[in-house]
């Protein structure tokens, strides 16, 4: 099964929240004590998310009195794929999608390494696609992936 973290799942979390929660012009600044209680997450992990995700540049970190976090860019400019990735590291399904040599044991007899990278392009191509803005519309419409005849699932849409 594929998963992405924990982690991951909390930052997204976090992120949409800080996209959809309408703020004052003079409290524009979220707090991890204020972020684990809107969202019922532990305090502790939020914390280290948010740290995170300063480093990585999705948020910016405020010192003070007046200090928290805020959105660093626009929601509709950050990706899914860049939320992911900021905390998990990059999207790879197996060890040989990278570029380096010697990483995997059956790298020279593989017969489907091309085959993994171009669904794990098609699959980082589909989480760039999606905005954090779009995170924030309940029933916003997903991408596709691949060749499939349909072009857009709404996220209403009950599953095959």
């Amino acid at each position: 099964m594929l998963r992405m973290t924990k982690q991951a799942d909390y930052g997204i979390v976090l992120l949409t929240h800080m996209a959809r929660t309408p703020r004052r012009a003079d409290a524009d600044r979220f707090t991890a004590p204020d972020l684990a209680r809107d969202t019922s997450l532990p305090l502790p992990t939020v914390s280290k998310i948010l740290k995170l995700l300063a480093r990585k540049g999705l948020l910016e970190s405020h010192r003070g009195v007046k200090g928290g976090y805020s959105l660093a860019r626009d929601p509709r400019r950050i990706s899914v794929a860049a939320m992911i990735s900021a905390l998990d590291g990059p999207i790879a399904f197996t060890e040989c999608i990278e570029d380096t040599p010697g990483i995997c044991s059956q790298e020279s007899v593989c017969q489907l390494r091309g085959n993994w990278q171009r669904i794990n392009l098609s699959v980082r191509q589909a989480l760039e696609a999606i905005s954090l803005a779009e995170l924030t519309e309940p029933d916003a419409p997903l991408v596709q992936l691949g060749n499939s005849s349909m072009s857009h699932l709404s996220a209403a849409s009950p599953s095959r």
